[in-house]
């Protein structure tokens, strides 16, 4: 502590195509409207450029990942996400983030949260956000965390060491339900629609419903304001029917506009964050699409041209390449099937360990 500026450990990684700072719960304050204020702080937000702090200026750059031991007996470390908006005073912990997840096993391990196995250690995540527990296996030789390998992910340079993660028990992990609406599709405003939620609350359209080709680069649709104005629309509209209220100031459900896959995958999505383009994909994003393709009536289905099936690998094109999610579905006596589990490959890089300052 000098003066009044506050010095607060922090590990800055890469996650999956993100990145940010970690933190450990006890480094943070316990009140969340002060924690929240530090975030802000800690990032530089708002502003566009986010000077004053570390964030890069980027909705996937502004991500904060907070990790603590679990009292859980199904989990070793809890996680809690904040989405830190760039140019607006919120940070927002209703959604999950798959990719800042995938840097929280290697961070409890080398934190002492969790002890190292060899080859292999497994680590069991309670996302605090949406309540799931997700099971991630992390490269461990000779019981030391190892971030070399030959894995590569599109929308990072390079290849690292692999991070499998599975999902399970994430149906309606925001809203309370699958479809939220209770319907597969309908339509917001003349727009055909899938209202989801599958680790991640999202919006599906076809992207040809609000003008475009679909496969702009990220650039193209950020520059297009009047773009962005009619999405918001159907996605206040979206929040209301799946029981999210107000969702003006939230970054969630998110949007995926869809086309057809134009390089081998099963389908192609431009994914909003929501007010902006993400550059790849995000994991939690792919997971709840990858669902959608998977079952018959939604919006998703039909513009892959027919639903995926039960169980197998849904690849998703994305503006830096493709994402690869695994689905496996089960009968459910009470609307036909249910979401069993889901398997995504990730990596990631601990860049820099120290101090942040942030105002007292």
């Amino acid at each position: 502590m000098t003066g009044r500026i506050r010095r607060i450990p922090c590990v800055i990684m890469r996650g999956g195509t993100s990145r940010g700072p970690y933190f450990k719960a006890s480094d943070l304050p316990a009140d969340a409207g002060e924690r929240d204020r530090v975030l802000l702080a800690v990032m530089g937000s708002p502003h566009p450029m986010q000077v004053d702090g570390i964030g890069g200026s980027q909705p996937q750059t502004s991500k904060v990942a907070i990790v603590g031991p679990s009292a859980r007996d199904d989990a070793d470390v809890d996680y809690l996400f904040a989405q830190v908006s760039v140019d607006e005073e919120i940070v927002d912990t209703r959604p999950n983030c798959g990719n800042m997840l995938s840097g929280v096993g290697p961070f409890a391990i080398e934190e002492g949260m969790v002890p190292a196995q060899d080859p292999e250690t497994s680590v069991r995540v309670f996302n605090v956000n949406t309540g799931a527990v997700i099971e991630q296996t992390i490269q461990t030789p000779g019981g030391q965390v190892t971030y070399e390998g030959d894995q590569a992910i599109d929308g990072v340079p390079g290849t690292a060491a692999p991070i499998r993660m599975a999902f399970s028990n994430t149906e309606g992990a925001v809203t309370g339900a699958l479809f939220a609406s209770g319907k597969r599709r309908e339509e917001i405003d003349g727009v055909a629609v899938t209202l989801i939620d599958n680790a991640m609350p999202m919006m599906l359209l076809r992207a040809e419903a609000v003008g475009l080709r679909g496969d702009e680069t990220p650039n193209e649709i950020d520059a297009d304001d009047a773009l962005f104005a009619r999405i918001e629309t159907l996605r206040l509209e979206a929040g209301r029917r799946m029981g999210l209220g107000d969702v003006s100031g939230l970054v969630v459900p998110k949007v995926g506009l869809l086309s057809p896959a134009r390089h081998g995958g099963a389908i192609a999505s431009r994914y909003l964050v929501p007010h902006r383009c993400h550059r790849s994909h995000a994991a939690t994003g792919a997971i709840c699409l990858a669902t959608a393709c998977c079952l018959e009536g939604t919006v998703a289905a039909e513009v892959a041209g027919g639903a995926i099936g039960r169980s197998g690998t849904v690849t998703i094109e994305h503006p830096a390449g493709q994402i690869d999610v695994g689905v496996t579905l089960e009968p459910d006596a009470q609307d036909g099937m249910r979401v069993a589990r889901t398997e995504i490959l990730r990596t990631a890089r601990r860049i820099f360990e120290g101090f942040v300052y942030v105002p007292g």
